[in-house]
């Protein structure tokens, strides 16, 4: 089976730096467009489920990439919505500083510490606890030539990714997930999954242009 696993869009949160976690931000007219370029970049492949975060940010990424005509096969699952901030929702990484500057330094150095504060708040593992679950119902019964598309958010595809790499999440900063982008695993099932592709986004990025993290 083939799996495409990617990021939501754009939101003005994102185009800020704040950090949005569950605050349910809809995709500001750039990651609209970069949805329908994925849309476009996906448009001859034939996808047999969809599975998506809740959150409107990667629902509607979902919707614009699979088109008007698929979009109807779209399902989602709680279990891959983004990971809990707590209380630095809303915030910037400046005001967070200020606030909380030590456990943000942590987030920075050493990420599989961090409990995020605040009622609610998550640790990466209890993000993982959750998220590869849904993403191994959102697979299940899949054939060898079937496609899944996943979308989700940055810290889930994150986990997700470091499981299947086999890094620990520690090194969660080691690699990128820009907005739409697209990673392409292939396997027999989700224990047994090969990266073909991580974090490609050429359908609206120059080979140089990536952005960067804005909120670290």
């Amino acid at each position: 089976m083939r799996i495409l696993l990617a990021r939501h869009g754009e939101t003005p949160w994102n185009a800020e730096g704040r950090y949005q976690g569950q605050e349910d931000i809809p995709l500001s007219p750039v990651g609209e467009a970069q949805a329908r370029a994925l849309g476009a970049r996906l448009a001859d492949v034939r996808i047999d489920r969809a599975v998506a975060s809740p959150l409107v940010r990667a629902k509607t990424t979902a919707e614009l990439a699979l088109g008007d005509m698929r979009k109807t096969q779209l399902v989602t699952d709680p279990g891959l919505m983004e990971i809990a901030h707590g209380n630095w929702e809303g915030l910037l990484a400046s005001e967070i500083r200020d606030r909380d500057g030590e456990r943000l330094q942590a987030w920075r150095d050493a990420p599989d510490t961090v409990l995020m504060p605040g009622a609610g708040g998550e640790s990466l593992q209890m993000v993982f606890d959750r998220a590869w679950p849904a993403f191994a119902r959102a697979a299940e019964g899949l054939g060898d030539d079937d496609t899944l598309l996943v979308v989700a958010h940055d810290a889930v595809n994150r986990v997700l990714l470091c499981r299947l790499l086999g890094v620990p999440f520690a090194r969660l900063w080691t690699f990128r997930q820009a907005p739409t982008t697209l990673n392409l695993l292939e396997g027999p099932d989700v224990e047994r999954l090969d990266i073909v592709r991580l974090n490609g986004c050429a359908h609206h990025t120059a080979l140089f242009g990536e952005a960067v993290h804005r909120a670290l």
